[in-house]
């Protein structure tokens, strides 16, 4: 998807002009709150619906099987970063960028309603196929909006994307807050609700600004032909009743779910790195760049199978072994989460200022993917001095400083992503490429659920130490080839 419409010059001096929101575009404040209220349902509904799977009756959940409840929100998180895929084609080629996020963001509120109202695995099913779905369409769809509010040469871009980022942020500290304490005080349906009571707000104040977007932002950039819709249709109605009879049949289960997401993700990530390569829209030196793409493909995979624990094996340890004991009370599962937000919040900038300092210096695209995968590594050793103490023995203060570390490694990696897939992709497959770096993170949240099914107490230094070394090995392997990725990348930092 691309923002790159043509802006005429009257165009470009009105939105100029426009200084409304701290000094950036009165719209953004619009996108801003939409993907604000839409952070603070998402990351309030995840950070208590493992709780919900695992959790016995009598405390208000279902009774799952710990490690099959961690691979299914794994298979969902997967699910969510597949789904900006079809959103993007959705918005590319049907329905345009504005009108997708709106309606993606009406499924997310409906599925959260479901959460909260159907009871049993009827809730679950359904509330995080249309979450995951939604989030997808959503997320696909925000970031090019906030671009089609500058014309090009704007030099509020970037401080235009990091109040967006602020607010993405803001969403993600104070939903699990909420959630959690609701949760914990008077039931999990109720943290359901709030999630979706604060999608609502979001839609509404979206829905009260969504007119004054540009026109760049309601525009289909290829529109798909009408003699081509039906067959599109019927392979959506043939794909949609192929993975209802799978279940039916038995063939995919709870406990097998992320393995089948797995191997979705694979096959799908292998076909388009195929379809970009082969292609004779291709040439030499694109070529080159989209294998030095590979590594780090790798790379991001294995960075997000460990970051992405957050959700499953750190939710765990959070209600097992953590000490949440503040002063007498006992603090909400769900709060762990918010602990990164708020790293983010305060170092975010501080990244910016070291990248914009050091300039032509700073470690090139590549390293920054090799530390932030060798520093997630040791973000997990550092859970092993606190292994073996029993049961709610782990002290919040060291929970909160591997935390920081979590945090270090994203700010190196994660914000670079997408930006990388952007440089290395050839003309003719801008889009495919970032669907590409979407692909390592929707596999790499899936492995993170399934690698969870291996988490007990009992062993978790075997456990931390394993997958904290892997990961440094990977950071290292990566580094030693810095040289060769950077000719492949033939001139791109």
């Amino acid at each position: 998807m691309t923002d790159q419409t043509q802006t005429t010059p009257r165009q470009a001096t009105e939105q100029a002009a426009d200084r409304g929101f701290f000094g950036q575009p009165r719209v953004l404040a619009n996108l801003f709150g939409v993907e604000m209220w839409e952070r603070f349902s998402f990351y309030g509904m995840q950070g208590i619906v493992l709780l919900y799977l695992y959790y016995t009756a009598s405390q208000g959940g279902l009774g799952m099987d710990e490690g099959t409840a961690s691979a299914v929100i794994g298979a969902y998180g997967g699910l969510v970063y597949l789904s900006t895929i079809p959103g993007a084609w959705l918005a590319d080629r049907v329905l345009g960028s504005e009108r997708t996020l709106f309606y993606s963001a009406c499924l997310i509120m409906v599925g959260h309603i479901a959460l909260s109202v159907l009871p049993g695995y009827t809730g679950v099913i359904a509330g995080l196929l249309m979450v995951g779905i939604g989030s997808g369409g959503l997320k696909a769809n925000a970031t090019a909006l906030v671009g089609t509010l500058y014309a090009e040469g704007d030099e509020r871009r970037d401080a235009g994307f990091s109040l967006f980022y602020l607010g993405i942020n803001l969403g993600a500290l104070f939903g699990p807050l909420l959630t959690g304490l609701l949760q914990q005080e008077v039931g999990f349906h109720v943290g359901f609700a709030a999630a979706a009571l604060g999608m609502f707000l979001g839609l509404v104040q979206y829905t009260i600004g969504r007119k004054q977007l540009p026109e760049a932002a309601h525009e289909v950039h290829n529109p798909l032909p009408a003699s081509e819709r039906g067959k599109f249709v019927a392979l959506a109605v043939v794909a949609a009743a192929a993975i209802v009879a799978l279940v039916l049949a038995g063939f995919v289960t709870a406990e097998n779910l992320a393995t089948w997401v797995i191997w979705a993700t694979v096959v799908g990530a292998v076909a388009l790195f195929l379809r970009i390569i082969t292609s004779k829209k291709v040439s030499a030196v694109e070529r080159g760049r989209v294998w030095a793409f590979v590594p780090m493909f790798l790379a991001s995979t294995a960075f997000w199978s460990l970051y992405q624990q957050q959700f499953t094996v750190v939710t765990i340890y959070s209600d097992t072994r953590l000490n949440r004991d503040l002063f007498g009370w006992e603090m909400p599962v769900s709060w762990v989460q918010s602990v990164n937000p708020v790293f983010i919040i305060v170092l975010a900038g501080v990244f910016a200022a070291l990248w914009t300092r050091l300039g032509p210096r700073q470690p090139s695209t590549p390293m920054k993917f090799a530390l932030g995968t060798a520093i997630m590594g040791v973000a997990f050793l550092l859970f092993i001095p606190m292994a073996g103490g029993g049961a709610h023995s782990a002290p919040l203060l060291g929970l909160i400083g591997i935390l920081l570390v979590f945090t270090i490694a994203e700010l190196l990696l994660s914000p670079v992503g997408l930006s990388l897939a952007t440089k290395l992709a050839p003309e003719a497959f801008r889009t495919q490429m970032v669907s590409l770096f979407f692909l390592s993170v929707a596999l790499g949240s899936v492995l993170a659920g399934y690698l969870g099914k291996f988490y007990s107490a009992d062993h978790e230094a075997a456990y931390f130490g394993v997958l904290g070394l892997i990961s440094v090995a990977v950071g290292l392997v990566l580094a030693a080839f810095t040289k060769p990725i950077r000719r492949l990348m033939a001139g791109v930092h």
